[in-house]
């Protein structure tokens, strides 16, 4: 490089100071470090190659096929490879080509267990056969009542002294059970006006009621029924404690008549809260007595003798008036 000239002289050396610049040429410039991440990618393609040359080399030829299954859509494949299960090495989707390593077959899905009420249908053969089993009893329990119907009709119109009354009988079937009822009519009453004391055509009518319903197992309700009269008792004796009066001595009458106790359920005295014609509420059918024969409330079998009651046709057995005890004929 030439020596800086001495500008503070005045001596020009000559003449003109000449300054020659020399450029030194070097290698390349930098290109950066693009090339290693392509050769980075390069490096890791062709390990990624050797290691699935190695991995075809390693594994048998029905796992192959089960990574061949697990990429094939539609059907499910019948080789023990895979997941194993219904969707094992399968990938289910529509419009997918079918497989073409080994053999195929459609997936079949099970029968749906839920029914469309939401009930499980392995339970419906049951719940089926327990339904037409209740309907079979039910139907049965119908066909007893009709023939216990029947025989209390009879019994009630063999006796021509009932002949008045007989139409104060009303039987009818109802979702409760069987029900019996002895209505008041104009002039013909079953009790005393404003007491619990029975007529004797009434005690009658109820004996011939007991003689029939004491050979069904079933067990009965009795209630008593007034209208809306009632006098003024300064006791505060009212329609309630005269309807549960009433049919308290209509268990009474029932038992004499040769029902037993332990068939009786229970007894209720209703007042007027449950008239027989809504309508007319003095009308005297409003004043009544019902005997129920309940659906499905039978007697204990070891508390209910039913052979026995069908064989006994006897009626009430007689009392000694002096000692209250049963007279039983003696035995020769």
């Amino acid at each position: 490089m030439a020596d800086r000239p001495d500008f503070g002289s005045g001596k020009a050396g000559g003449g003109n100071i000449i300054i020659v610049k020399r450029i030194k040429k070097g290698g390349e410039g930098h290109h950066g470090g693009a090339w290693k991440v392509a050769y980075a990618d390069f490096v890791t393609a062709m390990m990624a190659f050797f290691l699935l040359l190695w991995l075809l080399n390693a594994v048998t030829e029905e796992q192959l096929n089960g990574v061949a299954d697990y990429f094939t859509p539609i059907a499910a494949s019948t080789r023990e490879s895979g997941a194993g299960g219904m969707l094992g090495g399968q990938a289910v989707g529509e419009g997918a080509a079918e497989s073409r390593t080994g053999s195929t077959a459609a997936v079949v899905l099970p029968p749906p267990s839920i029914g469309a009420g939401g009930d499980d249908m392995t339970d419906s053969k049951e719940a089926k056969a327990e339904d037409d089993a209740d309907s079979a009893a039910k139907a049965k329990q119908d066909k007893e009542f009709q023939q216990t119907a029947s025989d209390i009709r009879r019994a009630v119109t063999g006796i021509p002294e009932l002949a008045p009354v007989a139409s104060s009988l009303l039987i009818d079937n109802t979702p409760e059970g069987l029900r019996v009822q002895i209505v008041d009519q104009d002039k013909i009453d079953m009790f005393a006006p404003g007491s619990a004391n029975l007529y004797p055509k009434a005690k009658e009518i109820l004996a011939q009621i007991a003689q029939v319903i004491k050979k069904m197992p079933n067990k009965i309700s009795i209630s008593g029924h007034t209208d809306p009269s009632t006098a003024v008792d300064p006791s505060g004796y009212t329609n309630w404690e005269l309807s549960s009066d009433r049919a308290l001595a209509t268990r009474r009458a029932l038992l004499e008549g040769g029902l037993e106790d332990k068939q009786i359920d229970k007894v209720v005295g209703r007042a007027d809260k449950d008239p027989f014609d809504p309508k007319q509420p003095r009308s005297p059918r409003n004043r009544r007595i019902s005997i129920v024969l309940l659906r499905g409330e039978n007697v204990a079998p070891d508390t209910f003798d039913r052979v026995p009651r069908f064989l006994d046709r006897t009626g009430p057995k007689a009392i000694d008036p002096t000692t209250g005890e049963n007279l039983v004929p003696k035995q020769n």
